[in-house]
């Protein structure tokens, strides 16, 4: 009881304070934040801070860790919560950041260096690494279909049940039925699709199992939510619920 009001009252505090002024600048690497009502402005804004302020940053394999990349990393990450209650992530207790892509030791401590890389990993109840190269790019192109933030952040979520299944926790049964049966029809069908090597609007990626999928579902409903909308309504109505937005009007707005 302690600790929580003594976090409630640093969160406070933090909020109180008007917000950087050079952190502005920076969310000017973040495509999606133009397309956010001013509501959604402020509200990203100040979880972002309670973000970045509760959250160890590490730069890993020679990178210097600047504000510059906790606010275009935060901001990213908290748009998945705009529409819910949370606690900011708070299972995520560091966010470790490399320049680029960066290997990782196989079971005996060996890394093969003939290897691509890994651009990013989220762990239960451990940190989020990414590679800032592609963090950043992402971030510019709000339109590509991808943004590692929020892939792993989507895994973050869904591991707050405990599970790394594809299924975050859900209001009610209600929910959870529609999930389980929309989410495993699409599965199925991503990955009939990637088999026949048939072109589709998920990345195949999310064909690898349900936990990916949600991850890769999370990033298209974001960044390619009307090309979702139109070829699996089903879907983007369940993330819509589940996120409490809709991109998809965003986008509209934006071009109105």
């Amino acid at each position: 009881m302690l600790f929580s009001w003594l976090k409630n009252y640093r969160r406070r505090r933090l909020l109180a304070k008007p917000f950087p002024a050079d952190w502005s600048a920076h969310l000017n690497n973040v495509a999606a934040y133009p397309l956010l009502t001013a509501d959604e402005q402020n509200c990203l804004r100040d979880d972002l801070r309670v973000f970045v302020a509760e959250k160890n940053w590490e730069g890993c394999g020679g990178l210097t860790m600047t504000d510059q990349i906790k606010v275009t990393i935060a901001a990213q990450a908290c748009l998945l919560l705009l529409g819910m209650e949370h606690d900011y992530f708070s299972r995520v207790l560091s966010v470790l950041v490399y320049p680029s892509a960066y290997r990782v030791p196989d079971r005996e401590g060996l890394i093969d260096e003939r290897g691509h890389g890994i651009l990013g990993q989220a762990w239960y109840r451990g940190p989020v690494i990414l590679a800032w190269d592609a963090v950043v790019a992402e971030s510019r192109d709000f339109t590509s279909g991808r943004n590692l933030v929020l892939h792993e952040f989507a895994h973050q979520l869904d591991f707050l049940d405990g599970l790394a299944n594809g299924t975050p926790p859900l209001k009610n049964r209600e929910q959870q039925a529609k999930w389980h049966g929309i989410m495993t029809a699409e599965y199925d069908k991503l990955v009939r699709d990637s088999q026949k090597g048939k072109a589709t609007v998920l990345d195949s990626y999310g064909a690898a199992d349900p936990p990916e999928f949600f991850a890769v579902a999370t990033e298209c409903f974001f960044t390619q939510p009307a090309p979702m909308q139109r070829r699996h309504p089903l879907l983007f109505q369940v993330l819509r619920e589940y996120y409490g937005q809709d991109p998809a009007q965003r986008m509209i707005r934006m071009a109105q």
